[in-house]
């Protein structure tokens, strides 16, 4: 016969708990909100399909630097100036109307609005991406972030 060995809990399963410690009050702000709290509305999309041509158009006459792109409504990749820039300025009147696809940035980096706002400012800063698109945990878009979006954030925590 197997003798098995019981496990007893502790009676409070917090005991060993340790809240985090914090240097300043940017980093607490950064690790205890979620994603979700800093402005990640409003965004842009285009489906796959579109043409480069009508993408910067969408670009230029919305004012944005980004549009999330989506086939059926799940998001494929993102368009920033920098993909016009670094992509389609030299060729653009050979590729104008060839689909955005082709040229956008596929699989970007994409944090959750459930994680920490840190998150979002590592994908901003140690993966050099200056537009984040954010999912729900269902992988629906819910918006992006921004360096701008991120320090506004900040700032009106402050206050």
């Amino acid at each position: 016969m197997t003798e098995y060995r019981r496990f007893d809990a502790p009676a409070d399963p917090l005991s060993n708990f340790e809240p985090p410690t914090y240097r300043d009050t940017t980093a607490e702000l950064l690790g205890e909100h979620h994603v979700g709290n800093v402005a990640c509305q409003p965004y842009l999309s285009v489906e796959s399909t579109c043409t480069v041509e009508e993408a910067i158009r969408e670009l230029y006459q919305s004012g944005v630097s980004s549009l999330l792109v989506v086939e059926e409504g799940n998001l494929v990749g993102i368009f920033t100036e920098r993909d016009v820039l670094e992509r389609v300025a030299e060729r653009y009147s050979r590729v104008k109307h060839l689909p955005v696809a082709e040229f956008m940035t596929s699989d970007p980096t994409i944090v959750y609005s459930e994680e920490p706002a840190a998150a979002a400012v590592a994908a901003i800063a140690i993966a050099g991406h200056r537009h984040v698109p954010v999912l729900d945990m269902d992988d629906q878009i819910e918006g992006i972030v921004s360096p701008r979006r991120v320090f506004q954030f900040i700032e009106t925590s402050w206050d």
